[in-house]
């Protein structure tokens, strides 16, 4: 089973600030895209998810590290793993390397939940992904 990914990423224009440089948000949405290619290599297709069994996942707690600046037309790469899983939540241990040196950091909470918003129960594929290892 696949214990982490590997997401390439190139900056754009549109992810930059005035000057030039990755803007803070920008990260939030290469996470997001990182966690949701984990969970399709995994071989879970939330569309199908949420309409067969009312489930989706949302974003309960998230911890950045900014550790260098990323810059328009920097080929990043976004890592991403489960460092820990409860009944109804994982914890997605991301990072943002460029070159293989690490920029950003991520600590991501996501809690599943049903189609009346309420705790449910992970699927068991996504229960069972934790990574061997602390870090992606």
């Amino acid at each position: 089973m696949t214990a982490s990914t590997a997401l390439p990423i190139r900056v754009y224009y549109e992810d930059t600030d005035a000057g030039g440089i990755v803007y803070h948000a920008a990260y939030l949405r290469f996470a997001e895209r990182g966690r949701t290619e984990f969970i399709r290599a995994l071989g879970l297709d939330q569309q199908r998810l949420r309409a067969e069994q009312g489930l989706g996942f949302v974003v309960t707690s998230l911890a950045i590290d900014y550790l260098k600046p990323a810059v328009l037309d920097d080929e990043l790469v976004v890592l991403t793993g489960i460092d820990r899983v409860r009944r109804a939540s994982a914890e997605f241990r991301q990072t943002v390397e460029r070159a293989g040196e690490a920029i950003a950091r991520l600590d991501v909470r996501v809690a599943c939940l049903n189609a009346a918003g309420r705790p449910a129960r992970l699927p068991p594929i996504l229960a069972s992904a934790k990574a061997d290892t602390d870090t992606p």
